[in-house]
């Protein structure tokens, strides 16, 4: 935000004029243009001139001041934001994943899922990966506002524990960052989906790889039943998408 400052008004004769008598283009005695006294606000070699330059000099570090202690507060805010936002985005996913874990239970979500028509943002399925400590409830759909719960299910791909290539983005650094070690992941290492009308477990197939941004090939259709999970890479920073694929192992009972 920019703010307005009008600037130092030290014009020469703005302020006390010369001493009664000095006459009435104040170029008399006293005046200050000689090498008077200074008591005026002349041009003279006199005192009056170093006055002048003076508050000039003065106005001009004051502004300066302001200047730098505006922007340090600025930075400082800047910072704050930057520090508390993650802190913050993790608050507001427990609000969210508390309430989209009693959604989840619902006999209302059940027949949703199984006509497929749940919404985006609702709740659809429950991820735990037991390698990560991970036990949240993925949503459908990953708009921003969907994946605010911490992961989203890509709503193109089929539902989980389904013939085909489920898929699964989730956040590394806010929301939850429930896929923040995503990359530690290792070949045999398990991943469970429960869904309200049952569940699934899938086996990690291979180590995670990174692609690129705009490399939908992970997110390609299978015949077996496949599960793929998404984030940005490196942390912090979107420039790559980090992926781990993995192939169903059993069936669960419902929950």
């Amino acid at each position: 935000m920019n703010s307005s400052q009008q600037p130092f008004d030290n014009l020469p004769g703005r302020g006390s004029s010369g001493p009664p008598g000095s006459g009435p283009s104040g170029s008399g005695p006293g005046s200050g243009r000689g090498s008077g006294s200074g008591r005026g606000f002349g041009f003279g070699p006199g005192s009056g001139r170093g006055f002048g330059r003076g508050g000039n000099r003065s106005g001009a570090s004051g502004w300066r001041r302001k200047a730098i202690s505006a922007a340090s507060i600025a930075l400082v805010a800047a910072g704050v934001v930057v520090i508390g936002w993650p802190f913050f985005t993790n608050l507001w996913q427990d609000h969210l994943q508390a309430r989209l874990s009693r959604q989840l239970k619902s006999a209302s979500l059940a027949q949703a899922y199984r006509n497929n028509q749940v919404a985006i943002g609702d709740s659809l399925t429950r991820i735990k990966i037991p390698a990560l400590g991970v036990d949240v409830v993925v949503v459908q759909g990953t708009t921003p506002s969907a994946l605010q719960a911490g992961a989203g299910h890509y709503p193109e791909t089929p539902l989980p524990c389904t013939a085909g290539n489920v898929a699964i983005a989730g956040h590394r650094t806010t929301y939850g960052k429930p896929f923040t070690n995503l990359d530690r992941l290792r070949a045999g290492d398990t991943i469970e989906l429960d869904t309200p009308i049952g569940g699934c477990t899938y086996k990690v197939s291979a180590a995670p790889f990174v692609v690129a941004p705009t490399d939908v090939s992970v997110l390609a259709a299978t015949t077996a039943r496949t599960l793929t999970l998404t984030t940005c890479n490196p942390k912090g920073s979107d420039a790559q998408r980090l992926v781990v694929q993995a192939t169903w192992a059993s069936d669960l009972p419902t929950i």
